[in-house]
């Protein structure tokens, strides 16, 4: 039987997520994009709290971003969630792409929260 691309994307996300957790001292980047929007989490799974987050669905980006379907809402949501990650001491983090292909909107948002400080 041959798999879909969404269960093919979530039996890779499976395969890392055995491998890639988030500590107190270096949480998880979580990243989930549908076609509209883009969501970012950034996670401690000892206690299961998420510490940041964005999306491109925000108040804040309201008028800065026509669509967040896009690379540029990408980079937004990205420069979004490392100052909010550094607003609550927040600098290393593991990035967990969650199956997606490293290309595109993916690697936009990881460019992007590289550059607003975060370390992956």
């Amino acid at each position: 039987m041959r798999l879909s691309k969404e269960n093919a994307r979530k039996a890779r996300h499976n395969r890392v997520r055995k491998k890639v957790t988030g500590t107190p001292d270096k949480p998880r980047l979580n990243v989930f994009r549908s076609v509209k929007h883009i969501y970012v989490q950034v996670i401690d799974d000892y206690s299961s709290k998420t510490l940041a987050a964005a999306s491109s669905l925000d108040k804040e980006l309201k008028g800065k971003i026509k669509t967040g379907g896009n690379i540029e809402a990408a980079k937004t949501v990205g420069q979004l969630v490392a100052r909010r990650a550094a607003d609550k001491g927040i600098k290393n983090i593991v990035f967990d792409r969650s199956g997606y292909l490293y290309h595109g909107r993916i690697k936009a948002l990881a460019d992007a929260a590289r550059e607003g400080g975060l370390e992956f």
